[in-house]
């Protein structure tokens, strides 16, 4: 597809791919507004939506906010522009995280082969998986996805795995039983069709019957005993994404290979889901790091494989609104979260 103008139709593309990221507990921490005389998107925090005891330090917003940015490149590119990212343009302007520039170039845009097709399929499955071993080139090309977008990825043998989902199940039982963080996350589970934020009740979120699998709980223990046990996977397959520094450029990065990562599984037909809660606390994200690296600062444990398609959570409605062209943001404002089509339906949450 080509296209030169940023016209309604073109802009409406490139929103509904950055919305469709994975953010922490669907908060979709962002806000998107053209600016028509740099041809950029910016990218911008919303502080509406944080959470202060999960994500204190904000390098899961950031984080979250890398994955829509790696989303609106590929949309750009599928567009025909050859996007052009600036992290943090502003130090006088915190909240203005990333300008996408959209370069109309005789140069052939970025190839995301397969990509694009990928953003809508991707979402987070919470469901048991097969135990069918992702092959090994498949493996490689997420690592090499990371890569690319200047991460690494530790992929751990069987030892290691356990050692990773062992220090995922006490930060998962710290959070569970701490009575303030368990209010903050279950004030994210929300009722069907209520808010296109947050994770609706409906959504399965089974426990896994043997406790090996450490998934979220967002209500707490008292509650967790009303939600179905099932059996997960006996060898799971997890890869652990980290950076060599640990500063909000680096985290806006990890999100972009995050991103990328999930894409390149979904296009090979793997699912995918986050653990995100050791990386809550600061002795438990320590003790996740890759033996084998002397600079290692985990961002996010990512667990693959094969089996069913997980349930898509609500997003708010990629379309502009009405305002100026230098306020003209997507349905992440209190004005589209009460306009007409707002609980737009697009892929996953953490």
């Amino acid at each position: 597809m080509q296209t030169r103008e940023i016209d309604a139709t073109a802009l409406e593309t490139l929103l509904a791919a950055a919305v469709a990221a994975p953010s922490i507990h669907n908060t979709q921490p962002w806000r998107f507004c053209l600016n028509p005389a740099t041809r950029s998107i910016e990218v911008r925090a919303d502080r509406r939506r944080v959470l202060p005891l999960a994500d204190p330090d904000e390098r899961a917003r950031h984080l979250s906010t890398g994955a829509a940015v790696f989303n609106l490149r590929v949309a750009a590119a599928h567009l025909g522009w050859n996007p052009w990212v600036h992290l943090l343009p502003d130090p006088h302007d915190p909240d203005l995280l990333a300008a996408l520039h959209l370069m109309a170039t005789a140069d052939a845009p970025p190839d995301y082969r397969g990509l694009y097709e990928a953003v809508e399929r991707r979402h987070t499955s919470r469901m048991p998986f097969t135990g069918r071993t992702v092959p090994e080139p498949i493996v490689t090309e997420m690592v090499a996805a990371a890569r690319a977008e200047g991460a690494h990825m530790y992929v751990p043998d069987i030892l290691g795995t356990r050692r990773l989902l062992q220090v995922t199940s006490a930060a998962e039982m710290r959070n569970s039983t701490d009575e303030a963080r368990t209010a903050e996350s279950r004030a994210w589970i929300t009722l069907p069709g209520s808010s296109p934020y947050g994770i609706p009740v409906t959504a399965p979120r089974p426990l896994d019957a043997a406790g090996r699998m450490p998934m979220r709980d967002f209500t707490g223990r008292a509650w967790s005993r009303q939600r179905p046990s099932v059996r997960f996977e006996r060898h799971a397959q997890v890869a652990l994404l980290w950076t060599v520094c640990d500063r909000q450029e680096d985290w806006l990065r990890a999100g972009q290979a995050l991103e990328r990562t999930l894409l390149v599984a979904t296009a090979h037909g793997v699912r995918t889901s986050m653990l995100h809660q050791a990386m809550e606390w600061r002795d438990l994200r320590e003790a996740t790091r890759d033996p084998a690296a002397k600079r290692c600062h985990p961002q996010l444990l990512i667990r693959f494989g094969y089996g069913p398609e997980g349930e898509r959570t609500p997003r708010a409605a990629a379309r502009p609104n009405g305002r100026s062209a230098r306020e003209r943001e997507t349905a992440t404002t209190e004005d589209a979260r009460s306009g007409p089509g707002a609980p737009a339906r697009t892929p996953g949450s953490w």
